[in-house]
């Protein structure tokens, strides 16, 4: 009997150290997630939901499905591989296909950079009334040094730890409004297509479902300890992906949705269209108290800065791939991929007129070039000679192309509209 009961607690205490050893595994998923909780997606979210209601909040729940899906196909590439989305792509492809899809990855983490500098300027600008110019220009300082100075490890825990204050920044906004929690469950589910909202679906699609964050993942995933010649290895860490992957998705869903119940409560019911995210914190003072403004400028600001690391560090992923090489900041190809990243789009900002209109521009593109980031992916991890036993199954490549293909749809009916 007292073996008996030993055995128990021995097998308990097992059960124990196995569910600590997942949280040894979080991390990248949540890295990759504040590229979706950006700037631009305020932008975009804030549109919907002051222009629609709650009428697009299908979008956020396809996207999110969408994105689970592909983020978990692309660190199974890093994790078999070796190799990052743009390394396997300089690897394997051919070069006529390569170089263009990687040369607008490339263009689309600068749009995205842009997206996340803005953000950061506008921040600034609510809090201590600094110029957008000025406070772009303090953004892209700060996360170059940030990047160039610390580690990975560091970055990291930065980063979760500034997911955690703009997620709980909106569950604070959400106890202080009236929302229809029947309507909103509908919308979540049943999609609608309201006159006029395409360009608005297509900046919420592509402010969640980034280019940018696919290369990225497919990179920082491989930072967790594991052997890649042992199969066992190799399948454990799969599988404590994916929990990583859909932990941080829906950390990012809860989020996004926040934001359009945020602004169909306060901006939609008062028929206030919110054309500038300045606009969305000054209406929320009086709405909601001085309180809820200032709590939004902050959460900005850490989506701001946190989101312009990871953009900059997919930059530098993308371009030492063009060279066969991985990230690493030390290395001249990641430095200058970075840097081009970040410099560029600081300069284009120098000549935006509307901040607003410049962030939901951002998010559109990136959906436009989204479907050839996809297609690629899907043909690396659905080959044989690239990922050996663990290639897509027939069932897995069908789901991914078909997700490829209403992308692409979507941008051709954005084209029509």
């Amino acid at each position: 009997m007292w073996n008996f009961i030993k055995e128990l607690k021995r097998k308990d205490h097992q059960r124990y150290l196995g569910g600590l050893d997942i949280l040894k595994y979080i991390g990248p998923g949540l890295l990759v997630t504040v590229g979706f909780i950006d700037p631009g997606n305020w932008a975009s979210n804030f549109a919907a939901g002051s222009d629609y209601g709650y009428a697009l909040l299908w979008v956020i729940t396809l996207s999110t499905v969408m994105l689970i899906v592909l983020q978990h196909n692309v660190a199974h590439l890093g994790i078999v591989t070796g190799l990052c989305l743009s390394e396997a792509a300089t690897k394997y492809a051919p070069k006529w296909v390569s170089r263009p899809i990687l040369g607008s990855a490339v263009l689309a983490s600068i749009s995205t950079s842009l997206a996340e500098i803005l953000g950061g300027a506008i921040a600034l600008e609510m809090l201590f009334d600094v110029p957008i110019i000025w406070g772009a220009l303090l953004t892209a300082v700060l996360v170059t040094v940030m990047l160039f100075t610390n580690s990975y490890k560091r970055i990291e825990r930065l980063i979760i730890a500034f997911v955690s204050v703009i997620g709980l920044s909106f569950l604070y906004e959400l106890f202080l409004i009236d929302v229809d929690w029947p309507l909103a469950a509908r919308s979540w589910v049943v999609p609608s297509i309201p006159e006029g909202s395409m360009l608005i679906i297509m900046s919420v699609l592509g402010a969640v479902v980034m280019p940018h964050n696919l290369f990225l993942h497919s990179e920082v995933v491989q930072s967790r300890e594991y052997n890649r010649e042992d199969e066992a290895s190799i399948r454990k860490l799969l599988k404590y992906e994916f929990y990583d992957t859909l932990l941080s998705m829906g950390v990012g869903w809860a989020i996004n949705s926040a934001m359009i119940l945020l602004a169909a409560a306060t901006f939609f019911v008062n028929r206030t269209p919110v054309e500038e995210l300045q606009q969305a914190k000054s209406l929320l003072d009086p709405l909601l108290g001085s309180h809820a403004g200032i709590v939004f400028a902050l959460a900005l600001l850490m989506a701001g800065i946190s989101s312009t690391v990871t953009s900059g560090m997919a930059a530098g992923s993308i371009f030492a791939g063009m060279f066969g090489e991985s990230y690493h900041i030390k290395d001249i190809h990641s430095k200058v991929g970075v840097l081009l990243s970040l410099g560029i789009a600081l300069l284009i900002i120098f000549f935006i007129d509307n901040p607003f209109q410049g962030l939901i521009v951002s998010q559109m593109m990136l959906s436009v070039q989204l479907p050839f980031t996809v297609f690629l992916q899907v043909g690396l991890t659905s080959s044989k000679r690239v990922m050996g036993i663990y290639a897509n199954s027939r069932w897995s490549t069908f789901v991914l192309y078909s997700i490829a293909v209403v992308v692409s749809a979507l941008n051709i009916l954005l084209l029509f509209s």
